[in-house]
């Protein structure tokens, strides 16, 4: 019965024995390549330059910067800024780099071989109250040559630190001109707020709401003024209807005192002297415009005339022209307070007005008040802000604020960080046996083979009954010699590789020797 064979530790051994040679070979050419392109591979000098985040150098809480942002984000926008087509040809061309590519590579080969050779990397620290912060970054330049490296290395850090100066300046300007613009719009916008503010209030000041308790007081004084105006007029007339009555009986010759009763005949038979003696009593109360006045002077003038006759007859006629004086002034006084009650009615209905228009006023000055308080606010505030920025742009213009601070300037590379030949050789090392190995084993996979014992009998099923030895002849034997001196040779020429290259890529071997004897003193 067939049974899947596995191979013992001794078919291992005889794979190795009859693949020693391939092996040996595999290891060394491995190896060999390993070392040739550890050799060969051209160094790369890196120069770098440290650049310092240094903080604002006036306190914050006495002039506060408008222009802050992350360091991160702020260092990303330089390096593009920086390594932008036209600045990174003028450095090609500044310094003649790649060169020797001749027309291999175009411009845009040039450009990518320079950009995958600048390393821009932050260094970033715990600040307390703001986690990881950045406070530093380095720039670095790859090339062949550690003086060219260095040169380009200290180009780049210049253009960094310019780059940061201008692009700050820059953004404080414009910030301070558009502040400035729009501090000049909001400005305008309010002085035209307060125009249409101005002539609304002008339009309406006799219904403005801060006056509406001067109008309700007038108003009421108005009423107050009416009542009396009123009053007099209802006794004007009144009076009227009772001189109306006296002229009426003065022209039925029937003349009447001022108490209404009718004068005794001695009193309508007044010579002349009594006249002019009540003339002369009235002028001292009254003025001669006076009806009374000009009623008794009426009177002397008609006696006068008739030489003291017809007394009666003058008497009822100088009567009748008092009453009529004293209506015709009566009736004067009516009009007169007829027109003070018409002027008074038209003033309470302008106040009442006024009153019942000040709530729509009050509603069309709020909403005016209201703009006008929302665009003062908002130019005091962009006021504060030009301000600040102002501020802000002065700081940048004599670089009192964050800035880039070159710490450590790029140096003249003592010796190259590319290729790693150490590493390289070490990987050789590795990859040489793994390569033989893989080569053997893959050529044992690939050949049907049967070996041993084991091995038949797996494959036919039955028992083996007898297996005779593998016979060495003298021929294999001095075979066997010659191939053994040649690995002992290849390892001793292993052995003098390695040690040259322990010697010329880790450290020269009398100092290597030295150290081992004193760590074992």
């Amino acid at each position: 019965m067939k049974s899947e064979y596995e191979l013992s530790l001794k078919d291992y051994i005889a794979i190795i024995k009859d693949r020693a040679l391939l092996l040996g070979i595999s290891i060394v050419v491995i190896l060999a390549v390993t070392v040739a392109v550890a050799v060969t591979v051209p160094p790369l000098y890196q120069s770098t330059g440290t650049i310092l985040v240094e903080s604002q150098q006036i306190s914050p809480d006495l002039v506060s910067a408008n222009n802050n942002s992350f360091a991160d984000e702020r260092i990303e926008v330089i390096r593009q800024r920086v390594m932008t087509r036209d600045n990174l040809l003028r450095i090609i061309d500044k310094y003649g780099l790649y060169a020797d590519k001749g027309r291999r590579f175009s411009e845009s080969d040039k450009i990518d071989q320079m950009r995958n050779a600048i390393v821009v990397a932050t260094l970033s620290t715990y600040v307390k109250g703001r986690g990881e912060a950045t406070v530093a970054f380095n720039v670095s330049f790859e090339h062949k040559r550690a003086d060219v490296a260095k040169d380009v290395a200290n180009e780049l850090v210049t253009l960094f630190l310019n780059e940061n100066l201008k692009q700050r300046t820059e953004r404080a300007s414009e910030t301070t001109e558009f502040l400035t613009q729009e501090a000049n719009k909001l400005g305008a916008e309010l002085a035209s707020l307060e125009n249409q503010l101005a002539d609304f209030k002008q339009a309406h000041a006799n219904a403005l709401p801060e006056h509406q308790a001067l109008r309700m007081s007038m108003l009421s004084r108005s009423e107050l003024e009416f009542r009396e105006v009123d009053r007099d007029y209802k006794a004007a007339q009144e009076e009227l209807r009772y001189m109306e009555l006296e002229l009426s009986a003065a022209n039925a010759g029937l003349a009447t005192k001022a108490d209404g009763s009718r004068p005794t005949p001695a009193e309508q038979q007044q010579d002349l002297p009594s006249l002019k003696a009540e003339y002369a009593q009235l002028l001292t109360r009254y003025k001669e415009a006076h009806p009374d006045v000009v009623a008794v002077k009426r009177k002397i003038q008609a006696l006068e005339a008739t030489g003291g006759k017809g007394a009666t007859t003058s008497t009822v006629s100088l009567d009748v022209a008092r009453v009529r004086t004293r209506i015709s002034a009566a009736q004067e006084r009516i009009a007169s307070l007829a027109e003070q009650k018409r002027q008074l009615v038209k003033k309470m209905e302008g106040y009442e007005a006024e009153i019942l228009e000040a709530p729509q006023v009050e509603r069309g000055l709020v909403t005016l008040m209201r703009d006008h308080d929302n665009a003062r606010k908002k130019y005091e505030e962009i006021r504060a802000k030009e301000m600040g920025a102002k501020i802000t742009e002065s700081l940048e213009q004599e670089n009192k604020a964050e800035r880039f601070v070159l710490l450590e300037p790029p140096l003249m590379p003592e010796k190259p960080v590319k290729p790693n030949r150490k590493k390289i050789v070490a990987l050789g090392m590795v990859l040489a046996p793994a390569g033989g190995a893989a080569l053997v084993m893959l050529l044992e996979m690939l050949n049907q083979r049967v070996r041993g014992v084991g091995a038949l009998e797996s494959v036919v099923g039955k028992r083996v009954l007898v297996a005779i030895p593998f016979i060495t002849t003298q021929a294999e034997l001095a075979q066997r010699k010659k191939w053994r001196k040649l690995l002992i040779v290849a390892g001793v020429v292993l052995a003098a590789i390695l040690l040259v290259l322990v010697h010329l890529l880790y450290m020269p071997l009398d100092l290597l020797l030295f150290k081992a004897m004193a760590r074992f003193e």
